[in-house]
């Protein structure tokens, strides 16, 4: 008798089975429960933007304006070290292909979003004072804001770092957050403005970013916020911050202890490289010990909905001669100031590339004049992959779409979400306009929705109906 071929009814008699229904269906169920726990702890990238710079100032310093004065300094700044694009270009070593635009897209952010985030510092930026001094900045600081917020003048993210939670600390931290919040909220009728935030810094123990949280609730409750309104940030600038107590990766537990407030985790590049015992000369963005560190950071927060940053290049762009008495500069002094300042923004401009390289796209800045190479290495690094990213992510989509269509299984929309997100960080910040995302084959709408999810849902509708 000639075998049957694969695949013939009859055969399925001969099939074998040790696991019944019933037996497969108890098996599974602690998976639905292991399944459940994983989309709670890693829902995923946040779909939220995020800025691609931290700007730190002394609180007793910042005026409801002072977004305003960055801008007028940077461009200063720009126009004075790089009067042009080849100038810019040879200073940074730009690729001269993308040098016209860079520098036009520059100016152009310089002149209408140069300062996206804000941290008005009672920390390392405002050093310890006598408590009434204090009590007074925290309250004058927060009028400051409320008055930006009214007239429209705050950059789109903004918060306050408060000292850290240390024995001799704690009492004062507390104190600083609930008369600045107490006073801007009484101010602003209890809102917010957007992208509000508090940073806490030198964290050792996750107990320190609890009684934070606590603190933060209860004067949500107190002005009719809704819960979690107040968020949270948190330094990782100690080695504790990375290794707990008992040896495991600290970040997790410090996530969790901050009950879903904490928005992002930035790197303290000079506090923990010098907590690693580095001396000063070697303390870097680029140190391997930062880039062990944003590792673990990375990989400890992939998923999670935390976003991450690096920290700051502390080395600023100032010119080595001032003119005195209403003077001028010599021909050499001020060839000497220009090649000082690029060789300064030379420094800044590979720290930001050598960040983004690492998938961090946020870091911070101190000094007006580093907001020029901020923009100019963050945008150069997007316009670089622009055509091929372009490319990728049109047949991605047809390709994903297609499959939709068919009733297949397109499993991949992580890489989809990963190739969107490039395009919005490129947009949010200016490194593309809106016409070039017609390149993609989406449209600004689809672009918009900020979720790859959704624009295969969205097409699959369409051709449904088609």
């Amino acid at each position: 008798t000639p075998a049957r071929p694969f695949g013939d009814p009859l055969s399925m008699k001969s099939v074998k089975r040790t696991l019944s229904p019933a037996a497969t269906k108890g098996l599974l169920r602690p998976l639905a429960r292991a399944w459940k726990k994983y989309v709670q702890t890693f829902p995923g990238d946040s779909e939220d933007r995020q800025p691609v710079h931290s700007v730190y100032g002394g609180a007793h310093l910042f005026k409801s304006d002072t977004a305003k004065k960055f801008s007028d300094l940077s461009l200063k700044a720009l126009r004075e070290s790089a009067p042009g694009p080849a100038v810019l270009a040879s200073a940074l070593h730009l690729d001269p292909r993308l040098a016209d635009t860079v520098y036009n897209r520059v100016v152009h952010k310089l002149e209408t979003e140069a300062v996206e985030d804000f941290r008005l510092d009672f920390e390392d930026g405002y050093g310890n004072r006598p408590d009434a001094e204090e009590d007074a900045h925290a309250a004058s600081a927060a009028l400051e804001v409320a008055e930006g917020y009214a007239a429209k003048t705050l950059p789109p993210f903004i918060g306050i770092r408060i000292k850290p939670l240390t024995a001799e600390l704690a009492a004062r931290s507390l104190r600083t957050t609930d008369i600045f919040l107490s006073t801007l909220l009484a101010r602003t009728r209890n809102r917010l403005p957007d992208g509000f935030v508090v940073t806490l810094p030198k964290i050792v123990a996750p107990e320190q970013v609890a009684i934070t949280a606590k603190a933060l609730g209860a004067i949500e409750k107190a002005h009719r916020l809704g819960p979690g309104a107040l968020r949270m940030e948190s330094l990782v600038e100690t080695t504790p911050s990375v290794f707990g107590h008992a040896g495991g990766v600290a970040l997790p537990d410090l996530i969790r202890a901050g009950a879903g407030r904490i928005r992002g985790a930035h790197l303290g590049t000079y506090d923990y490289t010098a907590g690693c015992n580095i001396t000063a000369q070697y303390q870097s963005m680029t140190h391997p010990a930062c880039d062990f560190a944003k590792h673990v950071m990375q990989v400890s927060l992939a998923g999670t909905g935390v976003t991450i940053s690096d920290g700051a290049t502390n080395v600023m762009p100032v010119s080595p001669h001032r003119a005195k008495g209403g003077g001028t500069l010599t021909a050499t002094e001020e060839a000497e100031n220009r090649e000082a300042i690029h060789r300064v923004w030379r420094l800044h401009y590979e720290h930001v590339r050598h960040s983004l390289r690492q998938g961090f796209y946020q870091g911070w800045d101190l000094h007006p004049g580093q907001l020029p190479t901020r923009y100019a290495a963050v945008y150069a690094f997007f316009l670089e992959g622009l055509e091929a990213s372009s490319s990728r992510l049109r047949n991605f989509v047809e390709r994903a779409a297609q499959a939709t269509l068919q009733g297949e299984v397109f499993d991949d929309a992580a890489t989809g979400q990963g190739l969107l997100n490039y395009f919005l960080r490129a947009l949010n910040c200016g490194a593309i306009g809106l016409g070039e995302i017609e390149a993609t084959g989406l449209t600004i709408a689809e672009i918009q929705t900020r979720s790859f999810a959704q624009i295969l849902k969205g097409r699959r509708k369409v051709g449904s109906r088609s």
